[in-house]
This record gives C-alpha cells, structure tokens and sequence, in this order.
C-alpha cells in the first residue's frame, strides 16, 4: 500500500477543490527548495529513451504531460517536472483575474473513476502568471500554455483577450492551446464557427514574434462529421495540432451521486469517446496532424490506447487526483514495457499503430 492510498480517504472527505488546493500548496512548498525537488525527482521519475517524442520544435522527456487545469496559475510547474511528467500546460490563462463560478464548483464521482467541473475559467490572469514564470524560472520540461477569453466578453472582445494573452506569455512557451471548448463558461457565441477560428489565429500570427506551435483544444461531444469539418479547418489555417478531448456534458452510464451536477465530466467516463475522436482525426488526416490526447488516461494502457489511436503525447488530471504522485512514473514505466511486448522501439513508432 503506498502512502498516497493510505492519505486518499482522509483527502476525500474534503470538499474536492479544498483538497486541491491543499495538494497544490503541498507541491509548492515540495518545490521550493532544491533538496526537497531533487527528493522528488529520485522517488518518482523514470527515464527510458523509448520515452522520448519529438515534436512542435522540442523534445518531450516522456509523453506523459498534465493537463490544463490542474496547474491553472502556474504554481507548480517545477513540482509536476520532479513527479515524472514529461510536460505541463497551464491554465486556461485569461486577461484579468476572474473568479469564476460559485462553489461547490468542483464534484468527485468516486463510483465512475470521473469528477465534474464547472469552474468557469478562475485564475489569477496573464499578469500574474507571468511575474511568476519569470520569478521561478521555466521548468526543465516544455511548458504549454492554454488561454482563454474573459467569461462576459462579447465575440469581437474575445478575439483581443485571445491576443493580449498570447503576446504576454507565448514567450514561456512550447506551444500555446487556444481553448474554445469549455462546457462551463457562457455560451454567447459559436466559438468553433469557421470565421471566429480564423479571426483568432489571423490575429495570433500577426502578433508572434516567435514560432511558438498553436494548436486547439476540442471538445468530446459535436457529431462526429462536426469534429472533421473543425478539423479541416485546422489544417487550412494551419494550425500545429490539436488537444483530443475537452470535458463532456454527457452523463451517460454514470452511478455516482453527484453525477446529475452541471458541468463538464472528465476521467474514465470520457475515455472511450476521447480515444474515439482521436482514432477519426487520424484516419481523416492521415496521421498528419499532432494531437495531444486527453480524456479518462490514468495507466498505462489507457495511455498506450491514445497513443495507439493517433496521440503523440498523452495528458491527465482527474487520473492524478485518484492515483497519486506516482501516476507519470507508473505510466511510463508501463509504456515501456508495452512498447516491448509489441515490438516497438520508441512511443513514435506506436503512434497511429491501430489504424495502419
């Protein structure tokens, strides 16, 4: 029994963004001396050269990475690097601080292995973010950044929040994800219509002075010819990849009580429709568009599934919350022990592997 499932059930009897909250501070302070990273990094990192993926201009330790979220305010990246993950994104980063939706905002379904959010883009804004990443430094791992607009502001404002965002931050990152499908923020507009994503990344570009990889983050529950007509919209603008899959509004299957809150549900209930949407993008592309695969990963076949599907590289949250500190380095370890018993020498080689 490791220490993490003798803490759990003391941690679940918090409400759940309490519990968060605490583990972050925990995090921070594991992080702030070197001594304390570098116990970190002895008990729970593990390196293997199958590991390694190179994309988007930099080269991912392993492909295991914690997604948007978690980490919203960048307080711990350096903290997720000495766990064993071989990236973070932070956010979704807006213009201004924002407070978000009222609590209870955040729901474990412990019976489904899943939670339900509906936060509503809290955090801290750019500003802070940013005197942040440059008070602690960069981690030693590619850093993506997810930004977002600003819950009242109308389509035209949403395009300059987009682009105050980028302009401040893109220069801490390895990619940047322009999150347009989030469950549970105002619906005033279509903000995957093909006009509005033009407009953004029209405006994105004009405003790099790096070649930093943009890419989108989509959600789980369009039609699936609604998924490929986005899609092909990426890749007429030209996008670098995309983030497979946002939460769902789906509660199909669900046995847990909390299960009928609002709000978008993540971990294992999403897997499956996760890794399907990943498979179509594939097929449709060709192989030919990144993807970043997210949705209900929390071992090592999950994540090989992803990989297996069409992902380069592999995200979770609500898997860190139930599994613990230990999550990356078992994934990772059992990745290569998959990628052994099929014949690969590297998660590249698997990448798509199902559909060739």
């Amino acid at each position: 029994m490791t220490l993490y499932s003798r803490v759990r059930p003391f941690a679940f009897q918090l409400p759940a963004e309490t519990a968060h909250d605490l583990g972050k501070r925990t995090l921070r302070a594991a992080q702030s001396t070197w001594p304390t990273r570098a116990a970190l990094s002895a008990a729970y990192q593990y390196e293997h050269p199958a590991l390694e993926v190179d994309l988007f201009d930099t080269t991912f330790p392993n492909p295991v990475g914690v997604a948007a979220g978690f980490d919203k305010n960048a307080e711990v990246t350096h903290a997720l690097r000495a766990l064993g993950f071989g990236f973070a994104e932070i956010g979704t980063v807006t213009p201004h601080p924002q407070s978000g939706n009222d609590r209870p905002r955040l729901f474990r379904l412990r019976d489904d292995e899943g939670m339900i959010n509906r936060m509503g883009f809290n955090g801290q804004g750019m500003t802070q973010v940013r005197d942040r990443l440059e008070a602690d430094g960069t981690p030693s791992f590619p850093l993506g950044v997810n930004i977002g607009k600003m819950n009242v502001s109308t389509e035209r404002e949403a395009i300059e929040d987009y682009r105050r965002v980028f302009t401040r931050l893109s220069p801490f990152a390895d990619y940047v994800v322009v999150n347009v499908s989030c469950p549970n923020t105002p619906d005033e507009f279509d903000e995957t219509s093909p006009e509005h994503l033009r407009t953004i990344f029209e405006t994105l570009e004009d405003e790099a002075h790096t070649d930093v990889p943009m890419l989108v983050k989509i959600g789980p529950d369009e039609p699936a010819d609604a998924v490929l007509e986005l899609v092909d919209i990426v890749q007429e603008l030209g996008l670098d990849g995309i983030v497979a899959t946002n939460t769902s509004t789906s509660r199909d299957g669900l046995e847990s009580p909390n299960r009928e809150e609002w709000g978008g549900l993540s971990g294992k209930p999403v897997e499956d429709r996760s890794t399907d949407v990943i498979r179509s993008i594939t097929e449709h592309t060709d192989g030919d568009l990144p993807i970043i695969g997210v949705g209900g990963v929390d071992s090592p076949v999950s994540a090989y599934r992803k990989i297996r599907a069409g992902a380069s590289l592999v995200q979770l949250y609500t898997g860190f919350v139930y599994q613990g500190p230990s999550t990356a380095k078992r994934i990772n370890r059992g990745l290569v022990a998959l990628l052994k018993r099929d014949g690969f020498d590297s998660v590249e080689d698997a990448v798509g592997a199902d559909l060739e």
